[in-house]
């Protein structure tokens, strides 16, 4: 058993730092793709500006979520 919690506790380490460094990435993202928005002289570069954030906010909407799925899953698949 105590070797099993070892197991688990990396495992929940190794999400918060993929949680943490996903948020950073969509965070520039945000950012990078905002600056874009707001430069763009073009009809094609503001479409592609708009893709951009529209992608980031989907990848916040995911890294905000994914801990939720992983906790539901621990739950479901421990039989709690």
């Amino acid at each position: 058993m105590a070797n099993t919690q070892g197991v688990i506790d990396v495992l929940n380490r190794l999400q918060l730092v993929i949680v943490v460094i996903a948020g950073t990435a969509v965070a520039v993202m945000l950012t990078f793709a905002g600056f874009r928005y707001l430069l763009a002289s073009e009809p094609g570069e503001t479409e592609r500006a708009k893709s951009a954030l529209r992608s980031a906010a989907i990848g916040f909407g995911i890294v905000v979520l994914a801990p939720i799925l992983v906790a539901i899953l621990k739950q479901i698949l421990s039989g709690e």
